[in-house]
């Protein structure tokens, strides 16, 4: 479960709650199955909403040769910091899970956590449907009608970029129709 807050105009968003609760077996050793989880849950957070793969393609044609990887290093590839740790971090560890067919009843705990911090992922998404439902409850206009309909198309991962867009906002929605899109269907270029 995941607690976040967006801010529409420009994007970024804030991981406010986490709280995990993870089937690890019989704990051999606590702290270290937690300390995982916390990082295994931190890597699958950046992984759903900060870290883009560019090449050169077709939407990037100022990458050259065709096909080369822009995203090479830490000054253009953005992974997790100390500041991207959610503010309140609970992990549970499920208790009375035996697992017979392992040593000491344990379960591997490296991996399984990763995923869910995709959870961080879904709640950018919800907050961004509450922005464009409040949008359409305050009568911002938008240049397309379906801008703040239910559903809508949000990819991963949920970068800045992608979280300002989706909002459909009038001022979005200007800049989305000025390039022949619609606010409901757009999505920013990326190579993934």
């Amino acid at each position: 479960l995941a607690e976040v807050e967006i801010d529409v105009l420009t994007g970024d968003h804030k991981t406010i709650v986490a709280d995990v609760l993870v089937d690890v077996g019989s704990s051999i050793n606590p702290a270290i199955d937690i300390g995982q989880i916390e990082g295994a849950f931190v890597q699958g957070m950046g992984w759903s909403t900060m870290e883009e793969i560019v090449y050169a393609d077709d939407d990037h044609t100022w990458i050259r040769p065709r096909a080369k990887m822009f995203t090479t290093g830490p000054g253009t590839y953005k992974i997790p910091s100390f500041n991207d740790v959610p503010e309140r971090f609970d992990v549970s560890l499920l208790e009375d899970v035996d697992n017979p067919f392992a040593v000491h009843s344990s379960k591997a705990i490296g991996e399984p956590p990763f995923f869910l911090g995709c959870s961080v992922f879904f709640a950018i998404k919800d907050a961004v449907a509450a922005a464009r439902k409040g949008g359409e409850e305050e009568g911002l206009s938008s240049a397309d009608d379906n801008a703040t309909s239910d559903y809508f198309e949000f990819r991963l991962p949920a970068t800045s970029e992608r979280i300002r867009m989706a909002c459909a906002d009038a001022i979005s929605s200007e800049c989305i129709s000025s390039t022949g899109g619609l606010a409901s269907s757009f999505q920013p270029k990326g190579s993934v």
